[in-house]
């Protein structure tokens, strides 16, 4: 008489991820659930290092930013990712590619400086426009204001990476996509389990 051998241990009738995730969650144990929580910590205070410390080497309060519009076509297209430097000494000077925030908006603007004047003491005045606009950014500066300085710049473009920018555009574009994955980010590293 042939043996019957019990059923292959498995979760039963096929069910969706959610169902898994949550089964999952309730078979983890307490000291398991904690390790994943500080693995997960570790992984967001690292990230933060990292971006304080490019913050210190470059100089700037923001060493990557994603170009939003497609005003500095053909130089940068909308979702490159632009790599910035800020060294107060490094003199500005017509030609040169500029990240600056204007009082009243939140996002700051990428730039190329048009014109320049400096005066004897070693203050610098510029002007800045678009590659792709027809006119000067001098609509975009705050009431009354004709021309940028020095403490208005963010960084300057010294290098970009095409399109990879495009994951932050389209989460400003759809806000329930970002926290889609945010949440399977998450879930990821709480229930991925050491081999």
């Amino acid at each position: 008489a042939a043996g019957s051998f019990p059923p292959p241990a498995g979760r039963g009738p096929s069910r969706g991820p959610a169902m898994d995730l949550f089964g999952d969650l309730r078979r983890m144990n307490k000291r398991q659930l904690y390790y994943q929580v500080l693995n997960f910590a570790m992984i967001v205070s690292s990230a933060l290092m990292i971006w304080k410390g490019l913050i210190v080497i470059t100089g700037s309060e923001s060493p990557i930013v994603v170009v939003l519009s497609g005003s500095m076509e053909p130089a940068f297209h909308r979702g490159d990712l632009l790599f910035l430097t800020n060294f107060h000494d490094d003199p500005i000077r017509a030609g040169e590619i500029v990240v600056f925030k204007v009082e009243g908006r939140d996002i700051p603007i990428v730039h190329r400086v048009i014109k320049i004047h400096e005066k004897e003491n070693g203050n610098i005045k510029f002007l800045t426009k678009g590659d792709n606009n027809e006119v000067d950014d001098r609509g975009l500066y705050k009431e009354g204001q004709n021309w940028l300085e020095k403490k208005d710049v963010v960084g300057r473009a010294r290098g970009f990476l095409p399109y990879v920018g495009m994951v932050t555009i389209i989460m400003n574009d759809y806000p329930k996509f970002k926290y889609a994955l945010l949440a399977v980010m998450g879930a990821y590293v709480l229930l991925k389990r050491e081999s």
